[in-house]
């Protein structure tokens, strides 16, 4: 129900084969989403092989298992990014989250360890947007449970081996003001009543505040947003890696930049992660059972995949070994594709199931075991994480390592 391709907003909901916005992604009908069709409607580029080998050339790192398998699968000027550096011109990291929930689930540590991998592999600094004020706004919560759970999740985040000397995280409710809120008013002056309604189908029944935060999650694309950080850096790229469903947010940041002096953000986009019960949207905080959290135990990780990860494979043994599973609809497959690391592994794996020579108990075992180690790393990281590391991270302050 968004998108640059629709202003009218009279057009009827029924039109849409599928909803993916900031806050709503869901398939028509229970289907699966289309991103062939999510990159025609917003005008954004398929991320190939050859994007994907230049990173490896220009890095001399293997490419993030998310590239080689296509998580990362979309783009926006990536390859200014890389033309950019290729000629010795550093950039910087944006990336956010939304705080809306106590703990993270795995969907949610995907963009995170993505954006780690950048910034290991480019050297680059890293600046992370908590939007605490959005979700006051959008899930009704407090002011100070926004905040609170803002540090929460600054906690996870940390945990993902962020290096302090090259990355920022702020929240908007704390830092959002001076030149931040500068730039976040030239960009107001860009947008209109109509476009901000056509890209995010706000109606007239929707607060104000709503209308007026695009701009808040715009402008830390710019520089000179950071005082602390770029001052006299006005010409920094900025590369936003993210979900899809964030790109609403861009194309109306990509539309302003030019406007009031900046370079257009690049962005790098991901596929949804899905919830256990099917692919037809993303997996849910709002629904335990839809996903496994950082703070479950392998016991309920386990418990979980077997009770509600949808399956490819047949309904008998028999059956199943004569017919083999139905890859392209198989949880457990779709989720080892996102972590299991060994390319190898998961070639044997997809091969013996879909031959039926591998049954759906093996596969979702594999699955507890994999994300079972990804989630006790992650909770043990997380324990050493004080609220004096948050302050650390979140104080302003240069970064002394920035470039190096």
């Amino acid at each position: 129900m968004e998108g640059e391709k629709r202003e009218n907003q009279n057009q009827a909901a029924e039109e849409e084969d599928q909803i993916v916005n900031p806050w709503e992604v869901a398939a028509k009908d229970g289907g699966k989403i289309d991103y062939d069709k999510l990159i025609d409607k917003f005008g954004c580029q398929r991320l190939d092989q050859t994007l994907i080998d230049r990173v490896h050339r220009l890095t001399g790192r293997p490419p993030h298992v998310f590239l080689r398998r296509g998580v990362f699968f979309a783009h926006r000027d990536f390859n200014e990014i890389l033309d950019a550096y290729e000629k010795g011109k550093k950039f910087y990291l944006y990336t956010g989250r939304g705080p809306s929930s106590e703990a993270l689930h795995i969907g949610h540590l995907v963009p995170f360890m993505f954006t780690k991998y950048l910034q290991d592999v480019f050297r680059v600094p890293l600046v992370i947007q908590l939007t605490d004020d959005e979700k006051c706004m959008w899930k009704n919560l407090t002011v100070e449970e926004s905040q609170r759970l803002a540090r929460e999740n600054a906690k996870d985040i940390i945990a993902c081996g962020f290096d302090i000397t090259r990355t920022f995280i702020f929240s908007d409710f704390d830092y959002v003001g001076g030149a931040f809120y500068k730039n976040m008013v030239k960009v107001a002056k860009c947008v209109t009543l109509n476009k901000v309604q056509g890209i995010f189908g706000f109606s007239g029944e929707d607060h104000i505040g709503k209308i007026s935060f695009p701009p808040v999650q715009a402008v830390p694309s710019f520089p000179s947003s950071f005082p602390h950080l770029f001052a006299g850096k006005d010409d920094l790229r900025c590369l936003i890696p993210c979900a899809i469903d964030q790109d609403p947010y861009f194309r109306m940041t990509r539309d302003a930049a030019p406007r009031i002096g900046y370079h257009k953000p690049s962005l790098i986009e991901s596929t949804f992660f899905p919830a256990l019960q099917g692919e037809t949207g993303k997996m849910s905080a709002s629904d335990p059972n839809s996903a496994i959290y950082v703070t479950d135990s392998a016991k309920v990780i386990k418990s979980k995949i077997n009770k509600y990860a949808f399956s490819g494979g047949q309904d008998s043994v028999e059956k199943h070994r004569q017919l083999g599973a139905n890859l392209e609809v198989d949880i457990s497959v779709k989720y080892l594709n996102f972590f299991l690391e060994d390319d190898a592994e998961l070639e044997h794996i997809k091969t013996e199931y879909a031959a039926g020579r591998m049954l759906t108990g093996e596969v979702k075992g594999r699955l507890g075991s994999v994300l079972s180690e990804i989630v006790e790393r992650h909770r043990a990281a997380r324990a050493s994480v004080t609220d004096e590391v948050v302050d650390a991270f979140m104080a302003v302050r240069p970064l002394p390592n920035m470039f190096d």
